[in-house]
């Protein structure tokens, strides 16, 4: 760009030393100097300039003008070209290498939308340190700059197959759909589900009609921004002190977090009673269990046995819970359908519709 800039300089130079001279020589005024200047620099020129203007030096002048010209012009297009060219196949690696990336993903987050939800989405993901990759159909959102440089992103209409496919669906653990209308999040809803039958998705709904057609599509969870605000407005209201302490734990940066952890075949807590554990003593509080076949137990006795395939709804700081994770070798779900289930035991009230 530097050496572009400098040849566009020279340009704008020549031309104005070539208007100057011309007027010199005998032009009747400065626009037509500066007309003979462009014509004869493109090599266009329909009136010789020597004729023109009569004068002994207008032929040597016009020569050495027309020469150095020439090499300046075609110097700037090669320069121009060339950024245009590397600036393409820039844009090109860029996308191989990122498409690259997203197929080496597996138990990832995709999010459809990058519009205030899906930013924030995007924004919690990442300061959590997961995996996600966001889909929009706006280049302009995913320009140099605009965005974190790990963030990976797919351009495309969210809607498509294709763009599913591209986002690494078939290895994703969730799907997000915050797109702007509703039937587009039905849309997606549908075509994620076909794509991939265990995925977890939850949807963004407007209208209570739209939350009912997006479990019909598959969504696991509906979320609906008016109800889930007025919920929290209420618990405000009522509990402030609480949603103080969740809001601290909840905020980046915060020590606690409340996960759903998933009990595997391969777990040693597995045959255990809750007190026979070492959790207390890793600082990890069990406040809930749900079984595999849809038993829940909140708060679960202290003599509940442990059994593959529960869902332990744990409380406690991330680092010792993530030790916990690591030692024991169990999947681990930092998911919103966790922090749904036990609020609504906990307040008897729900804003996510869960399907089934």
């Amino acid at each position: 760009m530097q050496r572009l800039w400098v040849a566009l300089g020279l340009l704008i130079t020549l031309t104005t030393v070539g208007t100057i001279g011309i007027r010199l020589l005998g032009a009747d005024s400065w626009m037509e100097a500066f007309y003979f200047a462009v014509v004869t620099l493109a090599t266009v020129g329909s009136i010789d300039v020597p004729e023109r203007t009569g004068h002994p030096w207008a032929m040597p002048f016009t020569l050495v003008y027309l020469i150095s010209g020439l090499g300046i012009f075609t110097y700037t297009v090669f320069l121009l070209g060339q950024v245009i060219i590397n600036a393409e196949f820039q844009r090109f690696l860029l996308r191989r290498r990122m498409q690259r990336e997203i197929e080496n993903l597996s138990d990832h987050h995709i999010v459809c939308g990058m519009g205030r939800m899906g930013l924030a989405i995007c924004n919690y993901l990442h300061e959590r340190g997961r995996s996600f990759v966001v889909i929009d159909q706006d280049p302009e959102l995913f320009a140099p700059g605009s965005l974190h440089s790990s963030w990976k992103y797919v351009v495309g209409d969210a809607t498509a197959d294709a763009v599913l496919v591209d986002a690494g669906i078939q290895q994703a653990r969730s799907l997000a759909t915050v797109l702007p209308t509703d039937a587009d999040n039905v849309y997606v809803t549908l075509s994620a589900r076909m794509l991939s039958p265990t995925i977890q998705i939850v949807a963004r709904a407007s209208e209570d009609g739209a939350a009912q057609k997006l479990e019909r599509a598959g969504a696991n969870r509906v979320i609906s921004p008016f109800s889930s605000g007025a919920i929290k407005m209420a618990r405000l209201m009522l509990n402030p002190s609480v949603e103080d302490f969740f809001e601290t734990t909840d905020g980046r940066g915060g020590e606690l977090e409340l996960v759903d952890v998933q009990i595997t075949s391969q777990s040693p807590y597995i045959g255990m009673r809750l007190l026979d554990t070492d959790l207390r003593e890793k600082g990890v509080m069990v406040i809930g269990i749900r079984r595999a076949g849809g038993e829940q137990l909140l708060p679960p006795p202290s003599t509940t046995v442990i059994e593959a395939g529960d869902s332990l709804f744990a409380f406690g700081k991330g680092d010792d819970i993530n030790a916990m994770v690591n030692a024991s070798e169990v999947s681990l779900s930092n998911t919103n359908s966790a922090v749904a289930a036990v609020s609504a035991r906990l307040d008897n009230r729900n804003s996510s519709r869960p399907s089934g």
